[in-house]
């Protein structure tokens, strides 16, 4: 069959049919958001809950939340420009903070809950696979499913760290080791050590020695926050040891201090003037062009 063009005549616009305006604007996947929000009919009205992870230059964010027809309601977040209140202080985008991020998460929806107690996660973290098993005598284990967005799935994605934070919290996500970093694909193995190097911020510790001994200059600038702060390579890890105990302490949002002095208002027009304030502004006029007046008189 040889070359087909196509005509697009009156009835092929007459059918046309616009795409959903998410999916216009490029924001939404709806073949897997379909999939993430239908629930069984034998369910009923039971939400079904999705782990929400979306990552930004600056922050990374991480979300618990059900659909409903007027919209998704989010029950519970966490954000990672929370960590410098349980004492990380750079590095807000990394593998490290995505799990940090995702243990909040977790562990403030659990408290929320009332299921901090049965549900205390993998506290003694060594970067193995881990599943929440429901206790005998209580409510089962919270479940929720990943929700990536449109990020890649690539074996080492940062994704994939706040999900693992979440699983260490106690919340139960069906997942597998196949997309953690240390997993390899030629011979199917999954290497723990290399995921724990990860979650405690070892890879960005190898790199600062590396760097600092090839280039110290470039050390200097790429580094200047941790070298300001005074963060070496070798106290990295008990930083996030730190946090992940501070997280687990009190997972509690913490409210934000009032700003001591109200902001300036803007103001695109002249202040309104008060009766005294006129009159004694056109008298102000007045003497000044009198006084011109006479200066010119004087001349």
């Amino acid at each position: 069959m040889g070359f087909v063009k196509v005509v697009k005549n009156k009835q092929y616009f007459k059918r046309y049919q616009v795409k959903f305006r998410r999916r216009r604007e490029g924001k939404t996947d709806y073949y897997a958001r379909k999939r993430l929000t239908f629930q069984d009919k034998n369910k009923y009205n039971t939400p079904k809950y999705r782990l929400i992870v979306r990552l930004s230059n600056k922050d990374i964010t991480a979300q618990i939340a059900y659909a409903r027809i007027e919209g998704d309601r989010v029950v519970c977040s966490a954000y990672s420009h929370e960590l410098p209140n349980y004492g990380i202080q750079v590095g807000l985008t990394n593998y490290s903070a995505a799990y940090c991020t995702g243990l909040l998460v977790a562990r403030r929806l659990l408290n929320k809950l009332g299921l901090d107690s049965l549900y205390a996660g993998c506290t003694e973290v060594t970067g193995e696979e881990f599943n929440v098993e429901p206790v005998d005598d209580g409510p089962g284990a919270f479940r929720c499913y990943l929700d990536v967005g449109l990020a890649r799935t690539t074996t080492g994605a940062r994704v994939f760290g706040v999900m693992k934070g979440a699983v260490d919290g106690g919340l139960n996500i069906p997942h597998s080791v196949k997309r953690f970093p240390g997993y390899s694909a030629e011979n199917k193995s999954f290497n723990a050590d290399v995921h724990r190097a990860h979650i405690f911020g070892q890879h960005v510790a190898d790199y600062m020695r590396s760097l600092e001994e090839e280039d110290e200059e470039a050390f200097k600038r790429q580094f200047s926050r941790y070298i300001k702060l005074g963060i070496r390579a070798d106290n990295i890890e008990d930083i996030y040891k730190k946090a992940h105990q501070a997280i687990r302490k009190d997972p509690t949002p913490k409210k934000a201090a009032p700003k001591k002095t109200a902001p300036a208002k803007k103001r695109w027009n002249a202040k309104k003037l008060t009766n005294e304030e006129r009159k004694a502004k056109v008298a102000a006029h007045k003497a000044a062009y009198v006084a011109k007046l006479q200066s010119e008189t004087e001349a």
